[in-house]
C-alpha cells in the first residue's frame, strides 16, 4: 500500500477527509458581537476592498470536498480592505489557538505590502466576514494560507506601483514601495496606500483574480518575515483583557447543561421531568435521547441536571476495558492483521527481530474545555465557540437545524489550545438546541469530566514490526503494521530493499479523532524503538546504525545536528549507573525532526534530565514563535510518553480529572536544547505538530540504555 493510500485509509477511519479535516488577532471586540457584513464594511470605512481568489496547494487538494482545503478555487483565500486612514484589514478563516497564526499572517501581509506590521489588522474566523480558508489543522496555515495572504497583498502592492507609475508618467520598474509608500526617488513623488484606497480606477482594475505573474518578495529581501514578531494581541492576553469563548456574554443569557450517559453506549430509557418542574427559571429540553436544561445560573443548571440524572434510567452495554484494549483492537482489525510477505528474507537472514508495540488512548487536555454561546435572532443563528474548523462547525449547524448557510454565523475568538481536538461542533449544536427551546441566548461550557470523557481521544494502537538483518548488519526487509491509530509517518525513511508499511483500521471502543501529529507519534515510537533493537542485534551504535541506513538529506541533517549538540558520542562513553541516553528521528508534514534524550532511572522511576531536539521546517518565518512551538510540542510529548493514559472500565473513564490524569508539570521539564535549521532555499511548512513525535522513542531508548530493559508501550513504565 502506498503512503497516500495509507494516509487516506487512516483519515477515513478517523472520520476525516483527505486533508485531515473532520467530516461531520486580536480583532476589535465589536467584530465578535454580531455585526452584519454591511455594518462591518461601514465600520472599516471608506477605502478599497480587494477580493483575491487564489488557488493554494491545500485548496487544490480539497477541491470539491469543501471542508478540507476550504472551497477550492471558488473560495476567497485572501481579502484585503485598504482604508483611507491607512489601516489595512486582512480577513482569514484561519483560527488563532495559541500556535501563532495571528502574528505569522500579519507578517505575511506586512512583508508583501512593504508596510509596518502595526498598520495591519487581522480579522479571523468569523464565517460571515471572512473567506473559507479551510480548517486550522494539519500544519497547513504556513504552507497554504501564508502564501495566499502574501499573494493578495503583493497584488495590492503592485497596484500601488502601477498607480504611482501612471501618475508620474514613469516606468513602473523605477517605483519602489518602502514603509507603505511608493516612491521613485524624487522628493515630490510619494504615494501611499491611502492614495490607492481613494483611487476608484484602481479598485476596478484589481478584479477578483490574482494577476498572473504577481511577484512575491524573495527571501533575501525580506524585512518582516524571517524575524520575530510578538503576538499582536499579546498585551490583551497577559493583562486579562482578551475575551476567550468562555468569557462571552449576551443580554438575558442562560446557562446550559446536558444530561450525559452514565457509561459508553448506554441506551436511554426514561427521565422524570417532575424532578425539575419546581426549579424556577429552568427550561427542560428533551428530544429523544437529547436531554438538557437552560437556567439563569450555571449552579442552578447543574442542580437541575443532577436531579434529572438521579431519576433517569439507562440500559448499560458491554464495553472493553483499557487493560484489554490491545486485544480488542487486534481481534476487531478490519480484514485481519496482514502477515509478513517477506518470509523468505526472514528465513535467510543472519538475524531477525519481531516485536509488538502498544499505544494507549490519551486526551487533548486543553485548559479551556468545550464551550459555546448560541443566540437565535430574527431567524439567524449566531454561535461563539472554540473550534479549529469554523466553516465545518457552521456546516454542522446548517445540517442540524435545516438552515441555509447565510442564516448561520460562527465566530471564533482567539482561544488557548486545540491540539487537534477542536474540529467538531458538538457543544455548538448543544447550545443552539437549548437556545432555540429557551428563546434566549444560552452559554454552555463542558466540565473537565465531560471533556475527559466525551471529547475525542488520540487513538490507541497495536503495532507489529518485523525486520531482518544480513551478516553485515544491514536491514534487508521491513514489515510494519499499525492497527487502529493511522498511517501518518508510517513509511520508513530508511534505506531498506523490501518494505511493507500498512495501516489497518479496527472497531475502536472509544471515539477517536485527530490529535497533534495524528498517528505519527505512535508510528515513530514503534519504528524508532525497533531501529534501536535492530542496532543492538547488529552490535552497532544506535546513531551509527541509523546513519548507515539514511541517504544524504534533511532527515540525516537534523539527526547529525541533534547528536552533535547533545554530545552523543561522549555521553555514550561516559555512561554512569542508572543513567542512559537515546535518540530518534522522523518525518511528518514535510518537516524533519530528531531528538536525543538523557534519563535517570531510580527505583523504577524514570526522570528525563535533558532533551536536545533539532528541527527543520524549511525557511523560518518567525524564529521566536517557532522556538515556542518546538518547545511546547516537546513538553506536551512528555505526558503521553511517561504518564498520560485514559483508564476506562465498564464503560466509564476512571481518571477524568487533572488530579488523576497526570499531564506534565513544571518539575517534569528537563534541560532543553533546541536546534532550528533555517533553510532559505526551501518553502516554509508548519511546526505545530512534528516537534511532538520524536520525544517518546528517544526516552524509551534511553531507558534501555540505562536499565537493559526494553519498554514497548506508551506510556513508558518500569515496574518499581
Amino acid at each position: 500500500m502506498s503512503d497516500d493510500e495509507n494516509v487516506s485509509e487512516e483519515l477515513r477511519c478517523l472520520g476525516l477527509d483527505s486533508d485531515g479535516e473532520e467530516i461531520v488577532d486580536r480583532v476589535d471586540f465589536r467584530f465578535q458581537l454580531g455585526l452584519e457584513r454591511r455594518d462591518f464594511v461601514k465600520l472599516l470605512g471608506a477605502g478599497l476592498l480587494i477580493g483575491v481568489a487564489a488557488r493554494t496547494e491545500a485548496q487544490e487538494r480539497g477541491r470539491g470536498r469543501g471542508r478540507g482545503g476550504g472551497r477550492g478555487p471558488a473560495t476567497l483565500s485572501a481579502r484585503l480592505h485598504i482604508g483611507k486612514d491607512g489601516i489595512i484589514t486582512v480577513m482569514t478563516g484561519k483560527v488563532e489557538c495559541g500556535q501563532g497564526a495571528r502574528a505569522e499572517l500579519t507578517q505575511a501581509a506586512a512583508e508583501e505590502l512593504r508596510a509596518a506590521p502595526a498598520s495591519v489588522r487581522l480579522v479571523m474566523a468569523d464565517t460571515s466576514l471572512v473567506p473559507d480558508d479551510g480548517g486550522t489543522s494539519g500544519s497547513r496555515t504556513t504552507p497554504g494560507t501564508v502564501p495566499s495572504v502574501r499573494q493578495g497583498c503583493a497584488a495590492a502592492r503592485e497596484l500601488l506601483i502601477a498607480l504611482a507609475a501612471k501618475r508620474w508618467s514613469v516606468d513602473a520598474k523605477t517605483v519602489q514601495v518602502r514603509e507603505g509608500k511608493a516612491t521613485n526617488g524624487k522628493p515630490d513623488h510619494v504615494l501611499t496606500y491611502v492614495d490607492l484606497a481613494a483611487d476608484e480606477e484602481s479598485g476596478k482594475a484589481m478584479g477578483t483574480e490574482i494577476p498572473r505573474g504577481v511577484t512575491l518578495m524573495p527571501v533575501d529581501k525580506w524585512e518582516v518575515l524571517g524575524k520575530s514578531l510578538p503576538r499582536p494581541n499579546g498585551s490583551d492576553i497577559v493583562t486579562g483583557q482578551h475575551r476567550y469563548p468562555s468569557d462571552m456574554v449576551r443580554p438575558g443569557m442562560l446557562h446550559g447543561k446536558i444530561l450525559r450517559r452514565p457509561s459508553f453506549g448506554a441506551k436511554f430509557i426514561s427521565i422524570d421531568p417532575a424532578a425539575v418542574s419546581a426549579m424556577k427559571g429552568v427550561v427542560l429540553v428533551q428530544d429523544g435521547e437529547f436531554v438538557g436544561v437552560a437556567a439563569p445560573t450555571s449552579w442552578l443548571a447543574q442542580k437541575a441536571i443532577d436531579a434529572l440524572a438521579a431519576t433517569s434510567k439507562w440500559e448499560p452495554q458491554p464495553h472493553p476495558a483499557s487493560a484489554t484494549v490491545s486485544d480488542h483492537l487486534r481481534k476487531n482489525a478490519q480484514g485481519g492483521v496482514p502477515a509478513n510477505p517477506f518470509a523468505a528474507e526472514m528465513a535467510a537472514a543472519a538475524k531477525t527481530q519481531k516485536q509488538t508495540y502498544q499505544i494507549a488512548y490519551v486526551q487533548h487536555c486543553p485548559m479551556e474545555p468545550r464551550v459555546a454561546l448560541a443566540e437565535w435572532k430574527d431567524g439567524q443563528l449566531t454561535v461563539w465557540t472554540a473550534t479549529q474548523a469554523p466553516f465545518g462547525v457552521r456546516g454542522e449547524l446548517v445540517r442540524a437545524f435545516g438552515l441555509p448557510e447565510d442564516k448561520v454565523r460562527v465566530i471564533i475568538p482567539d482561544f488557548g489550545g486545540g491540539f487537534g481536538g477542536r474540529h467538531s461542533g458538538e457543544s455548538a449544536v448543544e447550545a443552539a438546541r437549548l437556545a432555540k427551546a429557551a428563546g434566549k441566548p444560552v452559554h454552555l461550557r463542558w466540565t473537565r469530566e465531560e471533556e475527559f470523557t466525551w471529547a475525542s481521544f488520540r487513538p490507541a494502537a497495536v503495532i507489529d514490526a518485523e525486520a531482518s538483518l544480513d551478516a553485515s548488519g544491514a536491514i534487508t526487509s521491513w514489515h510494519f503494521i499499525n492497527v487502529n491509530s493511522g498511517g501518518s509517518s508510517i513509511r520508513s525513511p530508511y534505506r531498506i530493499p523490501k518494505n511493507n508499511d500498512r495501516f489497518v483500521s479496527s472497531n475502536a471502543p472509544l471515539r477517536h479523532g485527530s490529535y497533534r501529529a495524528l498517528a505519527a507519534t505512535a508510528n515513530t515510537f514503534a519504528r524508532e524503538s525497533m531501529m534501536d533493537e535492530l542496532a543492538a542485534a547488529a552490535g552497532k551504535d544506535p546513531l551509527e546504525f541509523r546513519l548507515a541506513h539514511l541517504d544524504p538529506g534533511r532527515l540525516r541533517d537534523v539527526l547529525e545536528a541533534a547528536a552533535k549538540k547533545f554530545g552523543w558520542g561522549e555521553r555514550v562513553k561516559k555512561k554512569e549507573p542508572g543513567t542512559g541516553v537515546g535518540l530518534s528521528c522522523s518525518i511528518d508534514k514535510s518537516s524533519f525532526v530528531a531528538a536525543c534524550a538523557e534519563v535517570t532511572v531510580k527505583d523504577g522511576v524514570i526522570s528525563v534530565k535533558h532533551v536536545c531536539q533539532a528541527y527543520d521546517c524549511g525557511k523560518i518565518l518567525n524564529p521566536e514563535n517557532l522556538m515556542r512551538q518546538v518547545k511546547g510540542g516537546l513538553i506536551m510529548a512528555l505526558g503521553p510518553a511517561l504518564r498520560e493514559e485514559t483508564i476506562f472500565e465498564n464503560g466509564k473513564v476512571l481518571n477524568a480529572s487533572f488530579g488523576k490524569y497526570k499531564v506534565p508539570r513544571f518539575d517534569d521539564v528537563p534541560e532543553l536544547d533546541i536546534v532550528l535549521l533555517d533553510r532559505p532555499d526551501l518553502e516554509s511548512v508548519g511546526a505545530g505538530e512534528t516537534p511532538v513525535i520524536a520525544v517518546a522513542p528517544a526516552i524509551a531508548n534511553a531507558v534501555f540504555h540505562a536499565t537493559g530493559k526494553r519498554i514497548r508501550q506508551m506510556p513508558i513504565r518500569l515496574e518499581r
